[in-house]
């Protein structure tokens, strides 16, 4: 494993803490859906909530909402692209060499990690950590104010807005942004989804996918990872 350039590639993306946000400022509307937020799955004006989470909700709950939503979308994107790119044929491993042998479904390769380098999942905790402590100082209240006034984000906070842009893909245009911003989420939506297909695919069978699919060979040999089940 090529553990001390994974480290620094990993340290290397850790946001520092900013205060230029890209969101256009955001009026709550209380006569339309989730407060007129976008990210409505349609474009109609049907809204998908047959369980009616949104139901009687205030603004603050239905902010907390979309940010769990948000940020477990953009997760499920970045997981569904690294089982494909990680797994035959293309097996990009950026974290361990593998060039000897194939390491089989994704859903194994934390095995080989675990047994190279134990205390990368240390690091990696503190990777995390250090993110979610900056989106907190960004948009999260103190402890104390939310005690206080019950609301856990700052008025100006728009969900998932981290001011997280090198790219500059964000729209200056506020229509512009939230259809950006819908598309987002609905690509999130379909990663969470996409992604649990394929983690159920090769917990049944225990193929790779593009290898379920018969878009490529079957060179994984279970016995070559450290961890037999």
């Amino acid at each position: 494993m090529n553990f001390s350039t994974a480290v620094a590639a990993l340290f290397a993306v850790v946001p520092a803490t900013v205060s230029g946000l890209v969101a256009p400022t955001f009026t709550p509307d209380a006569s339309k859906y989730a407060y007129g937020l976008p990210g409505a799955p349609f474009t109609t004006d049907y809204n998908f909530d047959p369980l009616g989470f949104a139901d009687g909700k205030d603004f603050e709950t239905i902010k907390q909402y979309r940010e769990a939503e948000l940020q477990h979308g953009r997760v499920a994107m970045l997981a569904a692209l690294g089982m494909l790119v990680t797994e035959e044929p293309i097996e990009f491993h950026p974290l361990f060499e593998s060039g000897v042998k194939d390491i089989g479904p994704a859903i194994r390769h934390l095995d080989e990690v675990r047994a190279v380098s134990p205390f990368f999942f240390e690091i990696l905790a503190l990777l995390i950590g250090a993110f979610e402590f900056n989106r907190a100082l960004i948009g999260w209240n103190a402890p104390g104010d939310v005690l206080g006034s019950g609301r856990t984000f700052k008025d100006s906070y728009f969900p998932g807005d981290v001011g997280f842009d090198p790219l500059r893909l964000a729209p200056a245009d506020p229509a512009e942004f939230y259809e950006l911003h819908t598309k987002e989420l609905n690509n999130g939506r379909l990663a969470m989804i996409g992604w649990a297909g394929m983690v159920v695919q090769e917990l049944v069978n225990g193929k790779e996918i593009f290898v379920n699919a018969g878009l490529a060979s079957d060179r994984f040999d279970p016995s070559s990872v450290p961890i037999q089940f």
